[in-house]
């Protein structure tokens, strides 16, 4: 019987080294911030129908051991962001589902100033062997098109640069629906979250994938 069980743990450990992952790596939890602004810190949502929540609600749904920690900010810019960057990604976090840049476009901030600022966090979260998943935002359309032609073009440039996992609209699907928002025309109301969470989920498995792997 124990020859048994130790061939069935040797066959274990024999799958998961051809699968080019560590044993430990395969097993252990993956913690995941999500750092963004009201749209992750689930404005006028409970804890439970907030982004971060849902989406790992649905990634255990489907077997990922995972712990999505809230780092939304109402408010914030990615000037906010990069300021609270080292305490608000502390130290053991694997991955990182970076979602700024709303609040710079509706504040009419300068474009090169977000572009900079998200550099900035990008660059110090490789640094720090932190994987990324970065969403895009655009910018509103009574801000004009020599804005808009400004702000869009960053996320997916942005991206490319550095070879993230991207999702090219973090509202898609759900901006300008009203059954999907709060009163204000802005915000997600649960339902407009549990859309998201469908919606990114295979962004958010490439990116465990990616962390598990390494």
């Amino acid at each position: 019987m124990r020859k048994r069980v130790i061939g069935l743990l040797a066959a274990v450990l024999a799958a998961v080294h051809l699968a080019g992952l560590s044993p430990a790596l395969a097993q252990r939890t993956i913690r995941i911030v999500a750092l963004g602004d009201s749209l992750t810190a689930g404005y006028q949502l409970t804890a439970q129908d907030a982004f971060p929540s849902r989406l790992q609600a649905a990634l255990r749904a489907r077997g990922h051991s995972v712990e999505v920690e809230n780092a939304g900010v109402s408010g914030d810019t990615s000037t906010g962001g990069l300021e609270r960057l080292d305490w608000a990604v502390g130290d053991g976090v694997d991955a990182v589902i970076l979602e700024l840049g709303a609040n710079d476009a509706l504040r009419g901030i300068d474009p090169a100033i977000t572009r900079r600022n998200l550099e900035t966090i990008i660059t110090r979260l490789k640094e720090r062997g932190i994987a990324i998943l970065l969403t895009g935002m655009l910018a509103p359309p009574n801000m004009g098109p020599d804005y808009a032609a400004a702000f869009n073009p960053i996320f997916p440039e942005l991206a490319r640069r550095h070879g993230l996992i991207f999702d090219g609209f973090f509202l898609e699907g759900v901006a300008a629906v009203p059954a999907l928002n709060l009163g204000d025309g802005m915000h997600p109301n649960p339902r407009g979250v549990a859309v998201i969470v469908e919606r990114i989920l295979p962004k958010v498995e490439e990116l465990i994938a990616a962390v598990r792997q390494r």
